[in-house]
């Protein structure tokens, strides 16, 4: 910490666009980290960060007034000379001490990034929540500026898959926000690789109707592995309830059709990634 002169600080649960528009500002981010982050749990959020990022517990400094808690950045970063912010950006116990606050009592500059909008959307991590809530993936990831990513633990699936319609990973997905049960056109990473995808978020309910979130891959044999990425691209169709298996598989088969056009563009353009 002792080369940074310039910390942007937030909870960044997402890296949106707004995010990066603090990211690039400062040599570093300080992410307050309330344990309830879901759009980027935990660590995570490094990856999407090109700079160092270092952990502050918010019960830990929760109840700190204004001055304290410039004390503890200070202390903290010793060549701090910059804060970049939000312009929504508030802290201590219920959000009471405000930019004025933080001005107040820090030495340096306070640089505060206005209100980031795409589409006329401001880009807030509860806005992105509600999309994916909705299904509403493609605009979700406008305001990531990239694909929005699960990953899960690889665990049995009921055997129906590859016996009777199409054979898939079933995964255990904690801590990550699912979107809107449906049927996705994904991309799904397994080690370093990515895999053209179409993925299944919900309830079962043309077999036996159990939670699952699947993810089958694409004209490929995959490698066998105990975790699994899945990026979304773009919503497909609804959950739905089919006369017989016969019927499904047809489905699915559409599905993967529409999947496999829709991720060999993503592939072709790095639209995960932007």
């Amino acid at each position: 910490m002792q080369n940074i002169e310039s910390i942007a600080i937030g909870a960044f649960d997402g890296i949106h666009k707004a995010h990066q528009e603090l990211i690039r500002r400062a040599d570093a981010v300080a992410v307050i980290e309330k344990g309830d982050a879901i759009l980027t749990p935990g660590r995570y959020r490094c990856e999407f960060v090109n700079k160092p990022c270092y952990f502050f517990e918010l019960e830990k400094i929760r109840h700190m007034d204004a001055e304290a808690f410039v004390k503890l950045l200070t202390k903290s970063f010793p060549n701090l000379k910059k804060i970049v912010v939000g312009y929504d950006f508030a802290f201590g116990k219920d959000r009471k001490y405000s930019i004025e606050d933080l001005r107040r009592h820090f030495e340096g500059i306070v640089e505060v990034v206005p209100e980031v909008k795409i589409e006329g959307i401001s880009v807030h991590s509860r806005t992105i929540k509600e999309l994916l809530r909705r299904g509403e993936i493609a605009l979700a990831d406008k305001l990531l500026g990239r694909c929005y990513m699960i990953e899960g633990s690889v665990i049995p699936g009921q055997g129906i898959g590859k016996k009777e319609l199409v054979p898939t990973i079933n995964l255990a997905v904690q801590r990550f926000l699912l979107p809107k049960e449906g049927v996705y056109a994904t991309l799904t990473q397994i080690d370093e690789r990515l895999y053209a995808s179409v993925s299944f978020i919900g309830h079962r309910v043309t077999t036996d109707g159990s939670f699952a979130v699947e993810t089958h891959i694409i004209d490929t044999e995959p490698p066998k592995s105990k975790k699994v990425r899945i990026y979304f691209i773009e919503r497909i169709r609804d959950n739905r309830k089919f006369a017989s298996l016969q019927e499904l598989k047809e489905a699915i088969a559409q599905d993967i059709q529409k999947a496999k056009e829709i991720d060999r563009k993503c592939l072709e353009n790095s639209c995960c990634f932007s």
